[in-house]
Formats: C-alpha cells, structure tokens, sequence
C-alpha cells in the first residue's frame, strides 16, 4: 500500500487511510496468472479461493478470461495476510469479505474492520474449522500458520512465517516450536492417509531454504579447525544439519555441510583433509546407524571429537569415543563446548 497523501489530515486508531498504488497493475484488470504472481501463490490458489470462498474475479464482462479488478486484488492481499497471521482459509476469507476494500482513488475508513488482527494474531472467537486441516494440539498459532501454508503448497508464505519466527526467536525455537510440530504433523497424516508427500517435499524445501538464509559466513570464526557435518551412508534425511549449521555459524563456529549420503571412503578423505575439530554424524533411520563407520574414520593427529545424532542412534551402540547428542539446542551446546 501507498501512504496518504500530503493533504489528508493524521488519523487516529479507530480510522484508516487507503489509498489504490497508482502503478498501472493496480489500474487495469488482472489475469489469474498476474495476480498469483504478485501474491506470490499458485494459480490453482486463486481458483480454489474463488470456488469455496467467493473471493474471485468481479468482471464478468470478458467471458471465460475474467480479469481481476483492483479491488478485487485488495480483498486477496487482505486474506493473504490473515493466512500470515495464522487464519485459517475460512477464518481469512471471512475478514477479507467484511473488510471494505479501497475505490481506485482515495477512499476514507473510519471503522475499524471486524474481526480484528490483534497482537500479530487473527482473533475470532471461534475455533478454526478441523477436518482437513493437520492436527497440531497444543502448537503455536505460527506452527499452526506454517501447517496451513504448507498444506496450500504457499511456499511464499511458508518461508515468510519462518523468516519472521528466526528474526524474532532465533534458530532453535523457529525449529524447536514451528518446524517440528508441522513435520510430525504432516508425517502423521500421510500414515492415517497416505496423502501430503508433496506437502512434506514442499516444507522440507522452504525450510532448507529459510536456515540456508539464516546461516551467516564466518569470516572470523572462534575455532581454529571447522566442524564436519554429514549424514551416515545412505542416509538422505540431511535437513536436521540445516539448523544446525545454521546455530554454530551464528555462534561464531566454522562449519562445513557434507551433506546426504556420504560415502564412507569420502567421509574419511574430508577427516583427513581438513583435520576437523570434531564431526557430527547423523542417521535418521536405524539401518543407517553403523557403528562401524564410526571407528573406521581416520586417526588425525589432533584429537578429533566425534558425535552422533539422529533418532537412527536412539536405541544403537555408540562406539567410544563418540557421543550421543539429542536435540538442536543440546547439539549446538555440545560441539560449541568441544572446539571452543
């Protein structure tokens, strides 16, 4: 939105100035494809918005390429941001339905729209509507606003929600508190149902994606030889690293990402040529928790402190002289302490 003109006089809470951008997509009617593109959602969002809720296109003039109008735009952004502030779809659209949208010039509100976003939070009175949605007792309303993103495959909004859980509370509770909760949640519904892979494919990615951005270069770093991290042979489920990587290197500490899958041979040349201060390596499935593999890395000679985590090596044996971690904050403390 653009601010009010010079001329109109300062409001107070209860009144709200709005004006149209006078830039030329907020002028002309909008195909679907050019307003999925500014909102940052898919097409088949937009259709699905229209269909069950009626949050759709008002030219009816154009046949079967009906155009969306300005206000019609507005109405969209308005649910767009209940859904960032933890609606639901039906709970959005409500607001974006009772909630007056601007004229093409400067339009003057002085009530405020009903129901109220309070405190970053989308306040109803009511509970959100179930049965479709993922079960999250007990979550936050960011977890619960991820999940839902998640399950309308918005990526856009998804890594929104994340970036403003990492600026506001850090690494550990955006995965802690948000990330997990949504993770257990879709793997649980796709073992009732055998439905969401995609929504989990989709959740992994923009959560790659949202540590990756949060991951600083340390240019200085605390430790004088880097940390290791990689997966167990065979072992794809390499996204718990993310966090990780991403809490040491805001702490100051060298990391390198060795990523999925890692052959044993190449595990050992990356020991030997880097020296590492210690290596955490990580198996997600039991299989892939070999304590061989752990004795069979290559003696430095500079002691080197060996880790493991993962819920692979919840019920394994770990070989000395490596130590179980549980836990992103745990880990993070563990190697901090090991090579700081």
């Amino acid at each position: 939105m653009t601010p009010p003109e010079p001329a109109a006089a300062p409001l107070d809470d209860a009144q709200e100035t709005v004006a149209a951008e006078d830039d030329p997509a907020h002028s002309v009617p909008l195909s679907v494809a050019a307003v999925a593109r500014r909102l940052g959602v898919a097409p088949a969002t937009l259709r699905t918005w229209d269909r069950r809720y009626g949050l759709g296109p008002s030219d009816h003039t154009t046949g079967r390429h009906r155009k969306y109008a300005p206000h019609d735009v507005a109405r969209l952004e308005l649910m767009q941001r209940a859904l960032l502030r933890g609606a639901s779809s039906a709970e959005a659209a409500k607001y974006a339905l009772a909630t007056p949208v601007p004229q093409p010039r400067l339009v003057r509100r002085t009530a405020a729209p009903p129901p109220l976003l309070t405190g970053g939070e989308f306040d109803t009175g009511s509970p959100p509507a179930g049965g479709r949605g993922l079960k999250l007792p007990g979550a936050s309303r960011l977890a619960r606003g991820v999940g839902r993103a998640a399950l309308a495959m918005d990526s856009a909004a998804v890594q929104v929600l994340l970036a403003d859980s990492i600026a506001q509370d850090g690494v550990v509770a955006t995965w802690d508190d948000v990330v997990r909760p949504v993770l257990a949640a879709i793997a649980a519904r796709w073992e009732h149902s055998g439905a969401g892979v995609e929504v989990s494919h989709l959740l992994d990615e923009c959560v790659l994606a949202a540590m990756v951005r949060a991951t600083p270069i340390v240019a200085e770093p605390r430790n004088h030889r880097p940390v290791l991290l990689a997966c167990m042979p065979e072992e794809r489920h390499n996204l718990p690293l993310y966090p990780l990587a991403a809490e040491l290197a805001r702490r100051g500490i060298d990391v390198r990402q060795l990523g999925a899958a890692l052959p044993l041979d190449a595990l050992a040349n990356a020991v030997r040529r880097t020296a590492p201060a210690a290596v955490v390596l990580w198996a997600q499935l039991p299989r892939y928790a070999d304590p061989g593999v752990v004795t069979a890395l290559p003696r430095t000679r500079q002691q080197v402190r060996l880790f493991v985590g993962g819920p692979g090596w919840e019920r394994g044996v770990v070989p000395s002289p490596a130590e179980r971690i549980n836990g992103l904050a745990e880990a993070a403390d563990a190697v901090e302490r090991a090579v700081c």
